[in-house]
């Protein structure tokens, strides 16, 4: 008799939770994007779209909202279209605050910009800085916690959930979601096919000291998540860039778009786009002359697909945050070729 008493109160809760979620979503939202075209080839609709595109965005972030978990950096829903393959957004928790309780499908990638507070997952607590990369694992019942009686904790939070819905993974909800007729189902068990063995074992917080920074062919490079980092990130390869004052990164050509968010000082990209030459095999025609994004301090500067970018910064040393969709190294495109190392490697 109590246990109803407790499901039936966790129903009437979640009840609510859904109503206000509803509300916040005024127009129906943009999951995936479908591609149509009347021609086999879509160079002419891609070369349009990018022509549109705006690469180095300002996105809003209002410090005055309390746990709102749409203030949209990038997702399908973008005029003009830019990408699926991911989604990042902003996390806010007002002092002493919480979010409501939910789970998705999609892995989430969590970096810590302001503030100190603890996840609760499946019903373990994991606790975060600033500077922290934080996992919530697939199919992970989760909320964001903020305990400071002062300070508001703010989050990126990148996903592979576009690409995830896509799949069909479109499993997920507020804390009380249930099947509709009941009577229909047997009774809860555990959700097996989610969790391959061992993987609970796997950390779910990065610490600044956990990986250390290292000079590549691109620059100075601290990996957050990715083949090799104690996280439990499987979808999403993120990193920290540091390049020093009056410097530059490599000029690298990668299949991957990739989404950077400049964390500090000022600079530019140069990204020379690439088209194909199909005839008796693959060929590329990589532009002559690149185009320049010019980035400061809260800006986001999104690189296409197939492109070559090369980075400078400005009088102060910068430091970026970007990730990719490991789906493509999945599919066979691993290989990222260097043009031009940054001045400090050494090999």
């Amino acid at each position: 008799m109590e246990r109803e008493k407790t499901q039936s109160r966790t129903r009437e809760k979640a009840a609510q939770a859904v109503n206000v979620y509803t509300e916040v979503y005024e127009k129906e939202r943009t999951y995936v994007r479908g591609l149509g075209s009347m021609r086999y080839s879509l160079a002419k609709e891609r070369q349009e779209r990018l022509e549109e595109i705006q690469r180095v965005f300002t996105p809003a972030l209002d410090p005055e909202a309390h746990s709102i978990e749409n203030w949209k950096i990038i997702d399908p829903g973008d005029e003009v279209f830019k990408t699926q393959t991911m989604q990042w957004h902003f996390v806010t928790i007002n002092p002493n605050s919480r979010n409501d309780g939910h789970g998705h499908q999609n892995e989430a990638l969590f970096y810590v910009l302001q503030g100190r507070g603890y996840e609760l997952h499946d019903g373990q607590r994991y606790d975060w800085g600033v500077g922290d990369a934080v996992a919530v694992h697939n199919d992970c019942v989760h909320w964001h916690n903020n305990p400071d009686d002062h300070e508001q904790a703010v989050c990126i939070v990148v996903k592979p959930k576009p690409l995830s819905l896509f799949m069909g993974l479109t499993y997920q909800g507020k804390v009380g979601t249930t099947p509709e007729h009941e009577d229909r189902w047997e009774a809860p068990s555990p959700w097996l096919t989610a969790r391959p063995e061992g993987d609970e074992e796997i950390p779910k917080v990065l610490k600044p000291t956990d990986t250390a920074w290292h000079w590549t062919q691109f620059g100075r490079i601290r990996k957050l998540s990715g083949d090799g980092v104690p996280l439990r990130i499987k979808a999403t390869d993120a990193y920290l860039h540091e390049i020093p004052a009056n410097s530059r990164s490599g000029k690298r050509w990668q299949m991957a778009d990739e989404a950077v968010y400049v964390l500090e000082g000022e600079g530019y990209d140069l990204h020379w786009d690439v088209e194909a030459d199909i005839t008796d095999q693959y060929y590329a025609r990589i532009a002559k002359e690149p185009t320049r994004w010019d980035w400061k301090k809260g800006d986001v500067v999104w690189v296409p697909q197939n492109t070559v970018v090369q980075r400078f910064s400005a009088d102060g040393t910068s430091r970026l945050l970007g990730a990719t969709n490991r789906i493509y190294q999945t599919l066979g495109y691993s290989r990222v070729v260097y043009f031009e190392d940054a001045p400090e490697y050494q090999g």
